[in-house]
């Protein structure tokens, strides 16, 4: 009862604003301010803030609440556990799939930079020390191409 007429006095104090402009000659701020003020009260007409005000003061719905958020959680965690790892059982089927050729042959899956390349000179075991031996590798395929 009280919510309706919070919004009842809001929509009349902003009726009262826009008559006040557009006395003014801003018949554009005076429709919107009317557009605005107008609000409230069509929510207390409909019965939206009855709705609102039951439903706030409600055990059972803010139960109901707590169960979509925990639907929410479940629905997110699944999501981010299936971009972890692959998705459907085919995608898991050719992961281990490609995981056991590349442990039959490991250097079948190395890429080939060509003759003449700065990869191909470098012991495979060694670690790179700075970030310039990084870019060698692309820097060599992209010569390769022309680019």
């Amino acid at each position: 009862m009280i919510a309706e007429t919070v919004c009842s006095a809001v929509a009349a104090a902003g009726l009262g604003i826009a008559a006040v402009t557009a006395y003014r000659k801003r018949f554009l701020a005076a429709a919107r301010i009317a557009a605005y003020s107008l609000v409230p009260l069509g929510l207390v007409m409909t019965g939206v803030v009855e709705w609102l005000a039951d439903t706030a003061f409600s055990v059972t719905a803010w139960a109901g609440f707590a169960v979509l958020g925990v639907s929410w959680l479940l629905f997110s965690t699944t999501r981010a556990v299936e971009r972890r790892r692959g998705s459907t059982r085919k995608e898991r089927k050719e992961a281990r799939a490609a995981e056991r050729r590349a442990a039959a042959a490991p250097t079948a899956s190395a890429p080939s930079l060509g003759p003449g390349t700065r990869a191909s000179t470098r012991p495979a075991t060694a670690p790179r020390g700075d970030s310039a031996d990084d870019f060698s590798d692309i820097e060599a395929i992209l010569k390769k191409h022309g680019i």
